[in-house]
């Protein structure tokens, strides 16, 4: 389901922070878009890049790793919000509110609906938006079908560079 695209940002936004506990959700083209839920093993994927993520914050004193359903609010044409399975932030406020601006580093883990035509093209818009709000880093994570990561750059952003299980 989608919501009415015909409220304001800030409408947006609050209706973001009044989502039901747990639910995930992005503001994309003026409305709403919740999320399902993610399986087991796509969870567990995101949970042990957010632990790695967590060991170099740790290990370096810099940025803060967050896990799966942290919200960073962006303010681009056709998108308010992202919510990454895991990402990386540096420089920017972290407390009860919404992350005020993108990461610097966003993982997206894929569940078992996030294939075919349709999806691919979501895929590589939403990478996009991350370029275009300043993420300098995105993962698109297949555990699933492929068993692959393709790793995207901001410096080369059409190129990515594709990792497998060995590397």
């Amino acid at each position: 389901m989608v919501t009415s695209t015909s409220r304001s940002k800030e409408e947006l936004i609050d209706a973001l922070y009044r989502l039901p506990d747990h639910m995930k959700a992005e503001i994309i083209n003026g409305a709403i878009v919740p999320m399902s839920p993610t399986g087991g093993k796509p969870s567990r994927i995101s949970g042990l890049i957010f632990a790695s993520l967590l060991a170099y914050e740790k290990g370096h004193g810099q940025g803060i790793a967050l896990p799966n359903n942290a919200g960073f609010l962006v303010d681009l044409p056709n998108r308010g919000s992202f919510s990454p399975d895991a990402s990386f932030s540096v420089g920017q406020v972290i407390d009860q509110n919404f992350v005020n601006g993108a990461p610097i580093f966003a993982a997206e883990v894929r569940s078992k609906n996030d294939y075919g035509p349709k999806a691919e093209r979501e895929i590589l818009a939403k990478i996009a938006d991350y370029f275009a709000a300043g993420t300098q880093v995105v993962w698109d994570v297949d555990v699933l079908r492929e068993q692959l990561i393709r790793v995207y750059r901001a410096t080369d952003p059409n190129q990515p560079t594709v990792y497998g299980n060995n590397d």
